[in-house]
Order: C-alpha cells, then structure tokens, then sequence
C-alpha cells in the first residue's frame, strides 16, 4: 500500500500544499513590496515629498479596501463571520496606523536621503526583529531551518549591497535611522496581525488596517499641504496608480494570507527574496549596474529560500 494514500498520507499532502502556497504568496508579495522603492524613486524625480506620495498611494488604494471591507462587514452581519469586538476594532486601528501609516511613512522619508538598495538591506532587518520579538516576547522557538535560511540569506543580501552603501551620500545616517523606524515598525505590525489574524481572518483584517492606514494618509496630506499639492504632473498620477495596486494593494494580501498559512517568522524570511527582486528593477528602471558580487548574492538569497521551503522530515 502506498504509504501516503491513506488518511495521514492526504493530511500531509494538504499541509505540504499549504505551505507551498503560503512561500509563494510571501514571496510574490515580498517582490511587489520591493519594487515600490523603484517606484517612489522614479515619482520623486517630479519634485514632490514624501507626505504628498504615500498619500496618493493611499488615496488611489484606498477604494479597493473599501469594497473588501464592505463585503468583509455584509458577511459579518449575515453571521457568515464573528462580529468584532470594541477590542478587536482597536486592535486593528492601531495595526493600520503603525504598519501601513508609520512604517510606510518613515521608509519614504528615508528613501529621500539613500538608495533603493541601501532602504532594501535595513527593511530586512524586520524579519531577524520578528524572529527575535517572536522568541523572547511569545515565547516561540526558532527552528534550525530558520536560522539557516535567515544565515544565508542575510549573507546574500549583504553581499548584494555592501559595496553601495558608500554611495549613500551625506544624509545616509539620517535617511538609514528612518528606515530602520521603518523596519522595527513593521516588524510589530507583523507580529501583531499574526496574532489577531487567526480570529479576525486575513481578509478582514489587511481591509480594515489599510482603510485606517489610508484615511491617515489622506488627512496628513491636506493638514501638511492643504490643497495647493493636489495637482501633480501627470506621471505623478500613473506612478502613483502603479503604486498603490501593484505595490500595495495586491501584495499586502498575499502577505497576509501568507502568515495566516505559515506565519510571521516564514513569511518575513522568505521576504528577503525583495532586495534581489530590487536589484534587477533597479538596474532596469534606474540604470544601477549589476556586478559580479550582486549575482553571488542572489545565489545566497535563493539558497535560503530553498533551505526553509524544503519540508522538514518528521
């Protein structure tokens, strides 16, 4: 009798597809994420300022979680779905405000001062925060694999960018200290949708954190600007329409979904398959050369991605 035709033979190919499906989803999502650094270097060649980008990026994302969040509250009241607590709205008010409002915010005040590439190498310092948050704070083991893959691609990704950090320019130390705001932020908004995603559920949750996370956005603009910044070239308005569907609205799903099938500490280390994706993007988009030290780096980076998809033996 073939050993996995029977029941535990069934489960186990379900979790393995499970899985599976949970690495892409990180890792397709981690690769529209990266490449929203290209995007907001390109639209800061039209002489606007971080307040003004991340607030179009929000307004032009905004209708989408809005629909997602009317259908996620129809279900609800139909009883298809646990209604949400005064607590769990809380929750999620303040996982919008510090993940997609804070951490974006600060990232994009940082990418004014230093390159794609050096932005890539501190926001991945997120998933060691994670690891380490989810251990010491949790109370969760790492795995031998974990660490492996995070050795490997850790080395891979310094390796890629080492030889750029020099380039970053007078304001590197002032634009870095942002984006490591920015990596610590996300890294707590990670670990807490991984713990309120399994009773709120992935949809519900990314709709209703990105709603609050946009109409923050939205206010800042005009209470920063008023209207006077409201008419933009018109690649400001394509750039930004670029943004906030393939930058954001779609991969913030994908990397719920993915920690709701393998959580956070996966999800966060197969998302270091970004910095390489912004590597090609930027050679292509940007004219940054590819060298020799950059490829090896990839090798790395993919190598710890293939350590922590193998499925461990019982």
């Amino acid at each position: 009798m073939n050993p996995e035709s029977g029941p535990g033979g069934a489960a186990s190919r379900v979790i393995l597809s499970a899985r599976s499906i949970g690495i892409l989803l990180a890792a397709l999502g981690a690769i529209l994420f990266a490449a929203k650094a290209v995007v907001v270097k390109l639209t800061y060649r039209y002489d606007v300022d971080a307040v003004t980008v991340i607030a179009f990026r929000m307004a032009f994302s905004l209708p989408f979680f809005l629909a997602i969040g009317w259908y996620e509250a129809r279900r609800a009241r139909r009883g298809l779905q646990p209604r949400l607590t005064r607590r769990d709205s809380l929750q999620l008010a303040a996982l919008g405000l510090m993940g997609y409002y804070l951490s974006s915010f600060l990232d994009f005040i940082g990418l004014q001062y230093i390159s794609a590439g050096l932005e890539r190498l501190i926001l991945f310092l997120a998933p060691t925060m994670v690891l380490l948050i989810s251990a010491f704070w949790l109370g969760r083991q790492i795995s031998r694999a974990q660490w492996v893959a995070l050795a490997l691609s850790y080395a891979g990704v310094v390796l890629v960018f080492a030889h750029d950090v020099s380039f970053g320019g007078d304001h590197v130390l002032k634009g870095s200290l942002f984006v490591l705001g920015s990596a610590l932020t996300y890294a707590l908004y990670l670990i807490g949708s991984g713990e309120l995603i399994a009773k709120v559920g992935a949809t519900r949750l990314v709709a209703y954190a990105m709603t609050v996370s946009s109409l923050a956005c939205i206010v800042q603009f005009f209470v920063v600007h008023g209207t006077s910044q409201v008419i933009q070239p018109m690649p400001v308005y394509s750039w930004s329409v670029v943004h906030a569907t393939l930058n954001t609205v779609a991969p913030v799903f994908m990397i719920m979904w993915a920690v709701a099938r393998v959580g956070a500490p996966t999800t966060s280390q197969v998302g270091m398959i970004g910095p390489v994706s912004v590597l090609f993007l930027a050679a292509w988009l940007l004219d940054e050369p590819i060298t020799v030290w950059q490829l090896a780096g990839t090798v790395l980076v993919m190598a710890g991605v293939f350590v922590l998809s193998v499925r461990r033996k019982r």
